[in-house]
């Protein structure tokens, strides 16, 4: 059962941004980027508060994704990549993304910082490092 109400057009939307975003990290990258989306979605809280549709969040600014700026987001979706946006919306979670609400993929071979813009570590898969709000400050979150 999906997590939030969805069109045709933010699944395919959903699915671009986690292979712009992802592609190199394989179907479990895309995967913890989809539960980064997903959960900006329901957050409702710190910069996601006007954020409660997949469009929106894929589209917010500032704040946002940097892959809406790869033309790897501009070709429609494929049909695997539009499956593992749906695992996401109904509920799948890949740590260490699971209550993460932002990532990023620090210089070769560099560390993630334990903090980012404020907000800790909850670790780090191939390239990306994903960052948590802190328990408390994100209730729906958790």
């Amino acid at each position: 059962m999906a997590l939030v109400a969805y069109t045709a057009k933010e699944l395919d939307q959903m699915a671009r941004l986690m292979r712009a975003e992802a592609v190199g990290e394989g179907e479990l990258g895309m995967l913890m980027v989809g539960n980064v989306i997903m959960n900006r979605v329901i957050a409702n809280c710190l910069t996601f508060k006007n954020t409660n549709t997949i469009n929106s969040v894929v589209y917010q600014s500032p704040g946002g994704f940097a892959g809406v700026n790869s033309s790897l987001f501009y070709s429609s979706a494929t049909t695997l990549e539009k499956e593992l946006a749906l695992r996401n919306i109904d509920g799948e979670t890949y740590f260490p993304a699971t209550h993460a609400l932002w990532f990023y993929s620090p210089a070769k071979n560099t560390s993630c910082v334990s903090l980012w813009y404020d907000q800790e570590l909850s670790g780090k898969y191939k390239s990306h490092c994903f960052y948590k709000p802190y328990i408390g400050v994100c209730t729906n979150l958790y």
